[in-house]
């Protein structure tokens, strides 16, 4: 379990596993499906263009030509994102005379994103206070990294 970083208490553990077990379907294959689909999933949030396809039909729903202009990629690589993003089941596309209108399915995908954005972000805090911890007083070559919105006076790496 520490390899995963999880806290959890004996009670909170028992209990997760307890529901888990529970919420689980009894056959294998069944089970090994609902994997394999999780994993997809993981699998099309794994390239930071999507990610950022996903923001943008966070906001409302584009054309194509539209999401490759807003984004600056060409439209094939936005259409093949697209097609990876809708195969998940992650985005919907709805013809809209010539042009295709993309969406998302679910508006929880950009809670999802932001949680994942919150992990990153507090375990870069936590690499950079390591890295403040390793800093021998008196190094005048140190700059201190500090957290996203550093005071004037203090020095930082973006």
């Amino acid at each position: 379990m520490d390899r995963y970083n999880f806290h959890y208490t004996d009670k909170d553990l028992c209990v997760y596993m307890h529901t888990f077990n529970n919420s689980m379907p009894e056959s294998p294959s069944l089970s090994q499906e609902i994997h394999q689909l999780h994993a997809d999933i993981c699998s099309a949030l794994a390239d930071p263009w999507r990610i950022l396809l996903l923001y943008a039909l966070g906001e409302r729903p584009y054309a194509v030509k539209d999401l490759a202009s807003l984004l600056s990629l060409s439209q094939p690589a936005t259409s093949r994102h697209l097609k990876i993003l809708r195969e998940r089941g992650l985005v919907r596309a709805v013809r809209q005379g010539p042009s295709v209108e993309y969406s998302l399915n679910d508006p929880r995908l950009i809670q999802a994103l932001d949680l994942l954005r919150g992990v990153l972000r507090d375990g870069l805090s936590r690499r950079a206070d390591l890295a403040n911890s390793l800093v021998l007083p008196g190094d005048e070559a140190a700059i201190e990294l500090t957290p996203a919105s550093p005071t004037p006076s203090e020095p930082s790496i973006r």
